[in-house]
């Protein structure tokens, strides 16, 4: 039986970029399991860590060897192996010689396809310490990382310099040079509560030793949760509740080993800013957790997450008070400054900021967007002027000193001045829904307003891109095209809105007349929005052939095509299903190959046998009840009450011929199947449903 062991791997760096130290630890974690696998080494459990300082793995119960491999190379076939006088061919030379053999000793392996000759032998195991260090070599050389850098005169290139590197095999150091550091057993604790080396006995010591004796919480998820921890008891001390965003949570347990919270403030009086303002300044500059009350209102408070324990916890405090003082006192001059002029003033100055060299300034956007928006506005029943006058008011606040500083507030500061300028309130709420969704789960614009101007923009966008063939291509997408066109289908579809996509493509490609000629502009953007419709659908768990069922007939209005998608998932739970999506698929073949034009009607004075004549009358049955449905757009009704066809389906392709001899016959027959077929057709192409 092999022996097992505890593996610790620990690359001790400068501080990591506490954005990207989650996922480079995810990546090195999985790069090491990658190549255990490929080495067939076997192993229990495997426990990541990672802080600003340090990417750790811990492999529990890894072998000691890799096992014995029987090998088997096969060589010629037998039939070109040997000539006609039995003597070994070239081939079947080159062979033995590749395998350091002689022709004799390869064997014959004989199966249902073929004879080969076969080289056999048995690969023996290598010892798991000469294979560790490739293995981590392999999976750095592999990190995410955008841009290596060097350190010194050394040639190593790692996303920081590398200062100790600890390969512990149970009591054994496996002795290698990774990144030009030498292997050892001593770690680093705190920079500064523990600076100096701490030896390790054995993997296993390793967490807890650097907690008890170096300050050092190495596991990235109990640190993240004991920050979380600290923030939260620390505001409900101070009578209040921290807001704790998950992605400042993970670079705040990015930056500290040791984590303390502390809490803060700054005068009231800044609270006279709007507290995005706010917000903003706290997270983004100084990394703060801010606080609200009972009522939701932001208090003059902050938490910050020290990495050190400080014997005078007050210093650190106003430390952190002097620091943010400066950034709220800018945000306060920002706002008192910005509301010396009109949203509208700044249109003008619109024209100086480039959107698209082919496109034209951000000023022309607006104009673009605003007959769009009004158009679109008009379309869902919202107030059009109204969203004539937000759309050209839209892109305003990019002029003022606040959104200039914190960019992040666009749209939510053009909110907060247009309702200070006195606009009315659905033209200042769409200034902040005109980005919406922003990222993925996000919210979505509310009123009609918000929601014209948010697809108008989005569209805009699309077409004008598309148009200059400027189209996203792999990662690459610097105008978010993706991004605006599921932004746009989700508005469409999950705010009701009866929209035929295509006719709106068509209204902005008007606007874009003059500035490219792309007659197809308009079918590209469709067809890449309906990838991302086909994505959005997937992640709902609709599956791929629904999808591609209801896409066949082309639906041009999203909320039809919904409707078509929710239809056929609900189709498919009954027990009809799949026998009518066969039957649907033979028909849609034995139709594309009939080769003589087929009647619109079908003739019931030339049915021949009693299969064909009762599903001709179940057809007419059916086709009386669901031609209301389908005018009301209750597919997932009408496609319930064709389910009842399948028996006499199933009869008619037992007992009936479609393709007699006699051609009136056969004619007839056609036309009865394209006449079940078009009911079907009303809502999807069954036959693209798979079993």
């Amino acid at each position: 039986m092999i022996e097992q062991r505890d593996l610790l791997i620990e690359i001790g760096t400068e501080e990591l970029p506490p954005k990207a130290l989650k996922k480079l630890s995810d990546a090195f974690t999985s790069g090491i399991l990658e190549g255990l696998n490929k080495a067939e080494l076997n192993h229990a459990s495997v426990k990541a860590y990672a802080t600003p300082r340090r990417l750790a793995l811990l492999v529990h119960n890894l072998d000691t060897f890799q096992s014995d491999r029987a090998v088997e190379k096969r060589g010629p076939a037998l039939q070109a192996a040997f000539d006609g006088d039995g003597n070994p061919t070239k081939a079947t030379e080159g062979f033995a010689r590749s395998c350091d053999i002689t022709v004799n000793q390869l064997e014959k392996l004989e199966t249902d396809k073929g004879a080969w000759l076969v080289y056999r032998s048995l690969q023996q195991g290598q010892p798991t310490a000469e294979l560790i260090p490739t293995i981590v070599q392999e999976s750095l050389n592999k990190l995410p990382i955008p841009k290596r850098m060097r350190w010194g005169n050394l040639e190593a290139e790692f996303v920081r310099p590398v200062h100790w590197l600890v390969l512990l095999f149970g009591d054994d150091v496996i002795d290698a040079e990774i990144l030009t550091v030498k292997s050892g057993r001593d770690t680093c604790g705190h920079r500064f509560h523990h600076p100096d080396p701490i030896y390790l006995g054995e993997p296993a010591a390793y967490a807890p030793i650097l907690e008890t004796s170096g300050h050092v919480i190495a596991d990235f998820a109990d640190r993240r949760e004991a920050i979380r921890a600290q923030v939260m008891e620390v505001a409900e001390k101070n009578s209040g509740v921290a807001v704790i965003d998950e992605e400042l949570l993970d670079e705040v347990t990015g930056l500290v080993e040791w984590p303390l919270a502390v809490v803060g403030s700054f005068e009231p009086r800044f609270l006279e800013v709007p507290p995005e303002c706010l917000i903003s300044a706290m997270k983004g500059h100084q990394k703060y957790f801010h606080m609200i009350d009972a009522t939701g209102s932001l208090m003059p408070n902050f938490i910050t997450v020290s990495n050190i324990e400080s014997r005078r916890p007050e210093y650190v405090r106003e430390g952190n008070e002097r620091v943010i003082r400066p950034r709220l006192t800018d945000a306060d001059f920002f706002w008192t400054q910005d509301k010396k002029l009109r949203l509208e003033d700044h249109l003008e100055r619109l024209k100086t900021v480039l959107f698209q060299s082919k496109l034209g300034s951000v000023y022309d956007k607006s104009l673009r967007v605003s007959a769009l928006a009004e158009h679109i506005a008009r379309l869902i029943g919202g107030d059009s002027s109204s969203a004539a006058r937000a759309a050209l008011l839209a892109k305003c606040d990019l002029m003022t000193n606040m959104v200039f500083e914190f960019t992040e507030l666009q749209g939510i500061m053009g909110r907060y001045y247009a309702i200070h300028d006195g606009e009315e309130a659905e033209v200042a709420a769409a200034l902040d829904e005109q980005y919406m969704p922003r990222f993925a789960g996000d919210e979505l614009p509310a009123g009609k307003v918000g929601q014209a101007l948010a697809i108008a923009e989005k569209l805009d966008t699309l077409v004008g891109i598309f148009g200059i063939g400027q189209l996203p291509s792999g990662d690459k997408d610097p105008f978010a095209l993706r991004r605006a066109a599921l932004g746009a289908l989700r508005i469409i579809i999950e705010k009701g809105l009866g929209i035929d996509l295509k006719a709106t493509l068509e209204h902005a490609a008007e606007t874009h007349i003059g500035l490219f000629d792309n007659p197809l502009v308009i079918n590209q953007v469709f067809d890449f929005m309906m990838t991302r419709l086909k994505a959005y659908y997937a992640d709902s768990g609709v599956a791929p052939d629904t999808f591609e069922a209801v896409l066949a007939l082309q639906p041009t209005q999203p909320l039809d095509f919904d409707a078509r998608i929710r239809a056929v998932t609900a189709f498919r739970q009954l027990p009809e299903a799949g026998s009518l999506a066969a039957a649907n698929k033979r028909i849609g073949n034995i139709l594309k190959k009939a080769e003589q034009a087929i009647p619109d009607s079908v003739d019931p004075a030339h049915f021949t046998e009693a299969a064909e004549q009762a599903l001709a009358t179940k057809i007419e049955a059916l086709s009386a009840v669901v031609t209301p449905l389908f005018a009301a757009r209750d597919y997932a009704a009408a496609l319930k009450a064709l389910a009842a066809l399948r028996p006499e389906v199933d009869a008619f392709f037992d007992a009936v011929m479609v393709m007699a001899d006699d051609p009136v016959v056969r004619t007839n027959r056609l036309a009865l199947l394209r006449r079940l077929s078009d009911l079907f057709l009303k809502v999807a192409d069954l036959g693209q449903l798979q079993s």
